[in-house]
């Protein structure tokens, strides 16, 4: 069994659209990357390297290799994660993630963030949590100017 943690955070932008967990979310504003920005991805992805020793998601996607990963959808960076992950002979167990935004309201995209996930890591949708949680105003999440997220994993 191996365990791996990932963090990541993103601000937002003006004139970017909103993906989180893969799926698009009814927003005002994006978030600023050189992808599409979806910091959920991003946290598991990261989870998934640590848990494998396979470094990081700026080390096998960096944002200075030219026009290849600039607005990419991470849903294929994370299926190419899970093709690393398996290279190696492991599978996920499971993964527990949470979402730190005190914009837009996430509990009713949850599920269909759950979903979109397993069905990209293959896996089933009981192998995947969501979680979401403000911080009270508090920090650059609170003061509305970002998004973070976590995310642990168990690989088998």
């Amino acid at each position: 069994m191996r365990i791996g943690f990932g963090y990541d955070v993103h601000p937002f932008a003006p004139s970017r659209e909103l993906w989180l967990g893969g799926i698009r979310i009814p927003h005002e504003q994006g978030l600023q990357g050189h992808s599409d920005a979806d910091v959920l991805i991003h946290a598991l992805c990261d989870a998934l390297l640590g848990a494998a020793a396979l470094r990081d998601i700026g080390y096998h996607f960096p944002d200075t290799d030219g026009n290849e990963y600039t607005n990419i959808d991470s849903k294929i960076l994370l299926r190419r994660v899970m093709e690393m992950i398996r290279a190696k002979g492991y599978e996920v167990s499971n993964c527990d993630c949470t979402v730190c935004a005190q914009v837009p309201k996430l509990s009713p995209h949850i599920e269909a963030m759950r979903q979109c996930l397993a069905q990209v890591m293959g896996v089933d949708v009981d192998q995947v949590s969501i979680k979401a949680t403000t911080t009270e105003h508090l920090g650059f999440v609170g003061r509305k100017e970002g998004i973070a997220a976590q995310a642990v994993v168990l690989l088998l």
